[in-house]
């Protein structure tokens, strides 16, 4: 009985550690997001004291809706700009990948693993490299400080594709059988058939696709010329080159800026987890 006792105390000693350190990692990874609430909710002399307090005496509330009554910094605007992009682009990037992924997985045609070679190698190619040519074509359209131009250059997204690509390869071949049967083409199956049956990858790519939308500053920075155009990370931009710097503006700003990920990041968290792993990395 001692060794089986000797080794579920192990055991447990093993689990209560493993608890440990989660708990330690999780507490390290929600200090960013205590400072903010803290300092969002702080005056300035609590912000900069010299004595730390967990948090101040009284809450400013009001910060809050200071932050959206500040006639420099359009964050009302900002945030519905931001929410537009992310959306049309989640949308948009979700409906073009799944269509080449189902055609490349699917679909049997000549040269197939050329094409997608070819859009793999688009992930090797720096950013910076089709930046310049791409805000060239954008202008040349006139699409400076328009939806078009900060959306459509974003939507082809090859790694959404070969997730796309990688996740259908493993999809059941006898439910698109079925609707063979049945008289549907590859059209209809795919809206069909494999659509609803494939909502985990959909989940996971568009969580990951409207995180990046949501946070890209360079692209909506450069078309994003003009106040109404901003997007909230642009508007966040704005508090670094200020002559003074408002720290409780900042901060709620920031903390109002993230919101939206927090709360589809919590909605949407169980299908990212569930739809990598359906992906397979197999050829």
């Amino acid at each position: 009985m001692a060794p089986h006792t000797t080794q579920d105390a192990l055991l447990r000693a093993g689990r209560a550690l493993r608890i440990v350190v989660v708990l330690a990692l999780a507490l390290l990874f929600l200090i960013p997001f205590y400072l903010l609430v803290r300092n969002g909710l702080s005056t300035e002399r609590d912000i900069t004291a010299p004595d730390w307090t967990f948090f101040p005496r009284e809450l400013q509330w009001s910060n809050l809706a200071e932050v959206f009554q500040d006639p420099g910094l359009p964050l009302g605007r900002a945030l519905l700009n931001s929410s537009l992009i992310a959306v049309s682009t989640t949308v948009g990037t979700v409906v073009l990948a799944s269509l080449a992924g189902y055609g490349l997985a699917r679909i049997p045609y000549r040269h197939s693993h050329v094409v997608f070679s070819a859009i793999l190698g688009t992930l090797m190619v720096p950013a910076a490299v089709t930046f310049v040519p791409s805000f060239v074509l954008v202008s040349s359209l006139g699409w400076i400080s328009t939806l078009r131009g900060l959306v459509v250059p974003t939507l082809f997204s090859a790694f959404a594709c070969f997730i796309f690509r990688q996740y259908f390869l493993g999809f059941p071949k006898e439910l698109e059988d079925a609707a063979r049967v049945d008289g549907l083409g590859y059209w209809r199956t795919y809206w069909r058939i494999v659509v609803p049956n494939s909502r985990p990858v959909f989940a996971a790519v568009g969580t990951i696709v409207f995180i990046g939308a949501w946070n890209a500053f360079l692209w909506p920075l450069v078309i994003g010329q003009d106040q109404e155009a901003w997007t909230v990370q642009v508007a966040l931009s704005t508090f670094t080159t200020a002559q003074g710097l408002n720290l409780h503006e900042l901060f709620v700003a920031a903390a109002v800026s993230i919101a939206p990920l927090v709360i589809v990041f919590l909605l949407l968290q169980r299908y990212i987890v569930a739809g990598v792993e359906r992906t397979g990395i197999d050829d």
